[in-house]
């Protein structure tokens, strides 16, 4: 798993607090989930994913409770 740092994804971030990830393509949403929550202890709403070009992309919202833009922080993208 690995965060998505392009321009669109920062975006994301700011405006609905969503992260993106690259994820194994063979992953389920629920053992993604269960995944990002265990690594960051956050709480997740909602996770969206996208197959392209043999990758597969993990669009994750987090609760209100929890800002996207204080992990991406820990994580270095911002």
């Amino acid at each position: 798993m690995k965060p998505l740092t392009t321009e669109k994804a920062v975006m994301k971030i700011e405006a609905e607090n969503i992260l993106t990830f690259i994820v194994d393509a063979r992953k389920t949403k629920d053992e993604i989930k269960k995944e990002i929550e265990e690594t960051f202890d956050v709480k997740i709403e909602k996770i969206r994913t996208l197959i392209k070009r043999n990758k597969k992309y993990a669009y994750v919202k987090l609760k209100k409770d929890f800002l996207a833009i204080d992990l991406a922080t820990k994580l270095g993208m911002m």
